[in-house]
């Protein structure tokens, strides 16, 4: 399907395009029509005492081919030309479309200033090629077939071939180089990407590159990035620079022939003088799209090396979708999972092993462990941000495969480690660009995540603009506006992973308190590394290596004097106060 997507969008627009290669190829043939009314102008006027009447009537002529070429030209482009444009919108949607159903899986393996060249450069490439490319190639096919035509049907053949000979050898050059140009073309788009993955990462950690004095070493990869990209771009000019004056030279041979061989025709007599001049007319008209088929055959290459970079990426297929018959119904909170096994991708160890277990709607489960024990793994499986096998995962006791996902991850509200500040208002982060929330509503939720006091002394309160990824923020403000986010849902099943870390447990405490107010009859994942976060939970599981090795309230796992009480002493330790 994904390959096919831009024919869906040049039948939409098939009567205008046919239109516009109509207009178009009337221009392009009424433009032939000049030369031979020039000569026959010329012949007319080389007799002695010419009548004035018939060289007036091909003036006249001449006129009205100007006009008719101007008219029709001005209908094409409108038609050829815009739809260029469109197409580029269209392209860019589709992609934009395609990236949002993609599951994160895909992302670890792209990097984002890659994922930017395709949204930009190549998306423009392709516009000039199925635009102006693509006009000029027509144009200039009607034109040189037209003036071949009339060279030789009006005025010589043998002058014709003779004159027309270098031509084979031109076109067979423009073809070698053009597959030069597409290859070298695509080294070109792969460091653009590069670069400007490096502009985004740097720009993104602006605050540990200060904070660690990496200014210089920053700036110096940021060097030898650039210096390569630079280096592919000479490599492409060496090769596309050539074509135009190679194919200019070719057509220098062809006019001194025709200069030579024409001009003893005229004085054999074998063509007048206004065949000579008409000849010379049609070889003008020859060369203009020939020469233009140059950097048409550039915009070509370019184009293709794009489409196909572009198709890389439409044809990869998301790996979680809705299912023929999904239900559309919000999940109410309860969650089963059933001896649940996940790999990633590639992975020879599993991430979880044989999890079991069983959250009422209304109850609140809390998860901790050690770093890479799976935690965040079954956040992402509870979302159905990746498959797993069918009775792993039961909410509402169905399994989660039977949901639509829009359905699905509206009754949920997420909160990653990694929490996302858009670069937009303080209001627009909470209510995610959605106008259906009130200000009292906004209010509400930046109270219960403790971010209103912060908020109210930020210049413009909740009209105050925040930097890319909210680099204006700290990372406790960061937490608790992407928490107020969650909360304004209102939704059944609240996930907060580890999203508390950047706060100190005092604050940490009183949100917890708030939201076990907020929360009452609905469900709650609390992930952290903090026992803090975790001891009012209705019950708590340790997770480890992917196994669920303990699992209970606070008071019934210190008890056990297991893995849960040494994580617990050793915060104690540490110094940190519990809540």
């Amino acid at each position: 399907m994904k390959a096919f997507f831009l024919l869906r969008f040049f039948k939409s627009r098939k009567f205008s395009y046919a239109a516009g290669f109509a207009f178009m190829f009337a221009a392009s043939f009424i433009q032939t029509l000049f030369p031979k009314v020039l000569g026959s102008s010329v012949d007319l006027m080389k007799e002695r005492g010419f009548a004035l009447h018939p060289v007036l009537m091909n003036v006249l002529w001449m006129v009205l081919i100007a006009f008719a070429v101007f008219v029709f030209t001005f209908l094409w482009r409108n038609m050829i030309i815009a739809n260029g444009r469109n197409l580029e919108c269209y392209i860019r949607e589709e992609l934009f479309r395609h990236l949002l159903t993609l599951s994160p899986a895909f992302y670890g393996k792209r990097k984002t200033g890659d994922l930017i060249a395709h949204a930009i450069n190549d998306i423009s490439a392709v516009r000039m090629t199925f635009g102006p490319a693509t006009a000029m190639s027509f144009n200039g096919i009607v034109i040189c077939i037209s003036s071949i035509y009339f060279m030789f049907a009006a005025v010589d053949a043998r002058l014709a071939l003779l004159t027309l000979a270098p031509l084979p050898f031109i076109i067979a050059l423009m073809l070698y180089i053009g597959r030069k140009i597409q290859s070298r073309f695509r080294i070109v788009q792969d460091q653009f990407g590069l670069v400007s993955d490096k502009v985004q990462e740097n720009i993104s950690g602006i605050r540990v590159i200060k904070a660690y004095a990496q200014e210089r070493s920053e700036i110096e990869k940021f060097g030898a990035l650039s210096s390569g990209m630079a280096q592919s771009n000479v490599n492409l000019i060496k090769v596309s620079a050539a074509l135009p004056p190679l194919i200019e030279f070719g057509f220098a041979v062809c006019f001194v022939i025709n200069l030579f061989y024409g001009s003893r025709m005229v004085m054999r007599g074998d063509i007048s003088v206004g065949d000579f001049v008409a000849f010379n007319g049609y070889l003008s008209l020859i060369v203009s799209p020939i020469v233009s088929i140059g950097r048409v055959v550039t915009i070509f290459q370019r184009g293709m090396a794009s489409l196909g970079r572009l198709y890389d990426i439409m044809s990869v297929q998301p790996d979680v979708t809705d299912s023929p018959h999904a239900l559309r119904l919000r999940p109410e909170g309860e969650i089963e999972l059933r001896h649940l096994t996940f790999y990633h991708d590639g992975a020879r160890v599993p991430a979880l092993s044989d999890v079991s277990l069983r959250l009422s709607k209304g109850r609140t489960l809390g998860i901790i462990g050690p770093t890479g024990a799976g935690k965040s793994t079954l956040a992402a499986l509870l979302l159905r941000l990746y498959n797993t096998e069918p009775g792993q995962i039961l909410l509402d006791g169905r399994d989660i495969g039977d949901y639509s996902l829009t359905y699905l991850r509206e009754s949920y509200a997420f909160v990653p480690q990694d929490t996302f500040v858009f670069a937009s208002s303080v209001k627009d982060n909470i209510v995610f660009f959605k106008d259906t929330y009130g200000d009292e509503e906004v209010e509400a939720a930046s109270r219960l995540s403790l971010i209103a006091d912060s908020i109210s002394r930020f210049p413009d309160g909740y009209d105050t603009l925040l930097g890319d990824r909210g680099v204006n923020l700290s990372g406790g403000q960061k937490q608790r506006m992407a928490i107020a986010r969650a909360l304004i849902r209102n939704p059944a099943v609240l996930i907060l992973d580890d999203a508390l870390s950047a706060v100190d447990t005092v604050t940490e405490g009183r949100i917890l308190e708030s939201l076990r107010r907020a929360r009452k009859g609905k469900t709650n994942i609390i992930i952290s590394h903090r026992i803090s976060a975790l001891m009012e939970a209705d019950e708590i599981i340790v997770l480890d290596k992917g196994f669920i090795r303990e699992r209970g309230t606070h008071e019934k796992l210190l008890k056990k004097g297991g893995m849960y009480y040494d994580l617990y002493t050793a915060q104690q330790e540490d110094g940190q106060p519990q809540a």
